[in-house]
């Protein structure tokens, strides 16, 4: 088991959360939107969350200022966080907009909020688990649509805080944070989240 656990944190790397989450909320309120609409969607948040992110670090890491995707020193953190901070609230003000995308709109809203944190750490020199925040913040975000369109599907919420218990185990493995950085990064992840789901729960 301790051989694949490193796996779950490239395939549930914190660049991939925002695209599975979106899958989540589309494929659920299917009939809400049509299907060029819902293409339309992930296209915007695969270029905003994962293509731009991507070409930055390679820049990035091409410059020197990066010497791993897993960003292991928290002052090679700042600038990528900050980035991500810009593109975030340029998806939550034009185009994952509350009055048409409102449950996924609160989500990456909360995605911000868990990013400002990790970025304060940062600079602080804590090192924040950003696997363990997007992992318990897209845990929450799945618990919270199971119970706002009813779905009584137990086995996506179960599915998701195994997931993210792997995730923690995966990091441990990996050497990659202590303990007390993957509770940080938990807390980060979930508090914005659960705060939010208030507002379309």
């Amino acid at each position: 088991m301790k051989k694949f656990l490193p796996i779950f944190s490239y395939i549930l790397h914190p660049v991939f959360i925002p695209i599975y989450a979106a899958l989540f909320y589309l494929f659920y309120k299917g009939d809400v939107f049509t299907i060029q609409e819902k293409y339309f969607v992930l296209f915007q948040i695969l270029i905003i969350t994962f293509i731009v992110p991507i070409l930055f670090f390679l820049l990035l890491k091409s410059t020197g200022n990066i010497k791993s995707v897993m960003i292991p020193d928290t002052s090679q953190r700042i600038i990528p966080l900050t980035l991500l901070c810009f593109l975030l609230i340029l998806l939550v003000k034009r185009s994952i907009v509350i009055s048409r995308y409102p449950e996924l709109h609160f989500f990456f809203l909360g995605g911000l909020f868990s990013t400002i944190f990790a970025l304060i750490y940062a600079i602080f020199k804590i090192k924040v688990s950003l696997h363990m925040m997007a992992i318990s913040g897209f845990a929450v975000f799945v618990i919270g649509l199971n119970m706002h369109l009813q779905l009584h599907n137990p086995y996506w919420p179960a599915l998701l805080i195994l997931l993210t218990g792997i995730v923690a185990s995966s990091r441990l493995e990996m050497n990659a944070h202590t303990y007390r950085e993957l509770i940080i990064g938990f807390f980060v992840g979930i508090i914005p989240q659960v705060l939010f789901l208030y507002l379309w729960l």
